[in-house]
């Protein structure tokens, strides 16, 4: 394997190993649910895509049998990554979560939600 390829392959690494860190992070230190939910949605899909692009690309280099098993997980990780922070979304937005209590010690600058998208204030009952 030539040293081009070894440095691509260590850049899709500490790529992919940095947005799984600030996935984490965010889902740790942001304040309110809706800002949470992209954390792990959003940068981990994206850190955990460039691992496995990563080991597909070394198993290309090194000659092993093909594996469909990294290939597998990332189509399947692009596909219910999003589809489960919509349905968690909707679900959040049906239960009217902007309107819980705030969390200890945070603003009301921290936790700003958007108005409902169908304009609503009452709980429709």
């Amino acid at each position: 394997m030539s040293i081009f390829w070894e440095l691509l392959l260590v850049v899709l690494l500490l790529t992919g190993s940095f947005f799984i860190l600030m996935g984490g992070v965010g889902l740790v230190k942001l304040s309110e649910f809706f800002r949470r939910l992209h954390a792990p949605t959003k940068a981990s899909t994206l850190g955990v895509g460039c691992v496995l692009a990563a080991s597909v690309g070394y198993h290309l280099f090194i000659d092993s049998d093909p594996q469909p098993r990294e290939l597998l997980i990332t189509a399947f990780l692009f596909i219910t990554a999003p589809i489960s922070a919509h349905l968690m979304s909707k679900a959040a937005l049906s239960l009217r979560m902007d309107e819980w209590p705030q969390l200890p010690g945070k603003s009301d600058e921290d936790t700003h939600v958007p108005p409902r998208p169908d304009g609503s204030d009452d709980d429709g009952y």
